[in-house]
């Protein structure tokens, strides 16, 4: 399958093309996109792309390719309504958007969202063995935490490109864009405590949104957050699961912290279902279940399969063979829905002003 990348910056380079190279039994890159000419020639020479484009309208306008894979930073929103209108498939990395508004816009057409843990071999083995405990309703608690270190420091093995001829004045249009796009789905109004923690729940938090979706369904109320530290410091997000049960999120920004670290626990009546997930731009390293099933038995499952890689192939499947994704536009929407949500408590606990779509 002939594919397109639009953005070629560190989930690219680091995941994106050492990927690619190792599956040209599925994909061909054909074309390269990204702002910077910089980075588009080092991507397409690395992955053997004869398109190189600045623009996505050029890049869609050339074509060339069968599918668009969107893996630029900020909204996605308009490349993907773009890309297909004019008839591509498309693989979107998370977040689909910033706002509903974008969501509503997009014409008919085949859309995955990118939430890779949902692909984790892992992740579905805990899937199945929450269906054989009965689901959902055996959930008593799902608790979150997350300690995140700067992203240099998880990304320094990568060698990456740098991008130093972008025009400052594309720059700041492009980011006075994005802030007006923040306005509509928090409100003019809103403060920066506010949109930061918007921004988090949307960059980051949204993959355990994603593992909710898939074992208990979004979440409908959020009865609690609180933020503390310098942004983006640290999150506390809690409330009812849909079901059964309550959730409890707690994401740190730790800038100088030994190695990342994502732990998602699910407790039922009967034990507990571990999941440990590592850096996600080191290939291939294990995602850990552990299994409680009582005070002295701990099953450990370790699968070295990379999510990211399985993702990919399930892009593939949904092209050309209409299997669905996990998340489509529907499920893009529920994570933008929850986060806005999720901001709209903060500020309705601190007194602070909401607006637009969240209100």
């Amino acid at each position: 399958m002939r594919i397109a990348l639009v953005g070629c910056g560190a989930v690219t380079q680091a995941v994106y093309v050492p990927l690619l190279s190792r599956r040209r039994d599925l994909f061909e890159v054909s074309a390269v996109c990204d702002l910077s000419r910089t980075l588009a020639d080092a991507v397409g020479d690395r992955l053997g792309a004869a398109g190189r484009y600045t623009s996505v309208d050029d890049l869609l306008a050339a074509g060339g390719f069968d599918a668009v894979v969107v893996l630029a930073s900020g909204s996605h929103g308009e490349t993907v309504r773009k890309a297909l209108a004019a008839g591509y498939a498309v693989l979107c990395e998370k977040p689909l958007a910033l706002t509903r508004a974008e969501v509503a816009a997009l014409p008919e057409g085949r859309l995955m969202v990118g939430y890779m843990k949902q692909y984790d071999p892992a992740v579905r083995r805990a899937e199945e063995a929450l269906a054989a405990l009965g689901g959902p309703e055996a959930i008593r608690a799902v608790e979150v935490t997350v300690l995140h270190p700067s992203g240099e420091s998880q990304l320094a093995f990568a060698n990456l490109t740098q991008a130093r001829d972008v025009d400052p004045g594309l720059l700041a249009s492009l980011r006075a864009a994005e802030h007006d796009l923040v306005s509509k789905a928090l409100g003019e109004a809103a403060p920066e405590p506010v949109r930061n923690l918007y921004g988090v729940a949307l960059g980051s938090i949204c993959h355990d949104l994603s593992l909710l979706r898939r074992f208990t369904g979004s979440p409908q109320e959020i009865s609690y957050v609180e933020t503390w530290g310098a942004a983006p410091g640290s999150i506390e997000i809690s409330g009812p699961l849909p079901v059964r049960g309550r959730f409890s999120l707690r994401w740190h920004y730790l800038e100088d912290y030994p190695a990342y670290r994502e732990t998602v626990a699910i407790h039922h009546d009967r034990g507990s279902l571990e999941l440990v997930f590592p850096s996600p731009y080191l290939m291939n390293a294990p995602t850990t279940l552990t299994v409680v099933s009582d005070a002295e038995s701990r099953a450990h499952w370790r699968e070295v399969t990379e999510a990211f890689e399985v993702q990919l192939a399930a892009f593939h499947a949904y092209v050309n063979d209409g299997k669905p994704p996990l998340t489509d536009a529907g499920g893009g929407l529920e994570d933008i829905v929850t986060a806005q949500r999720i901001a709209a408590r903060y500020a309705l606990q601190h007194d602070l002003p909401i607006g637009g779509e969240a209100a």
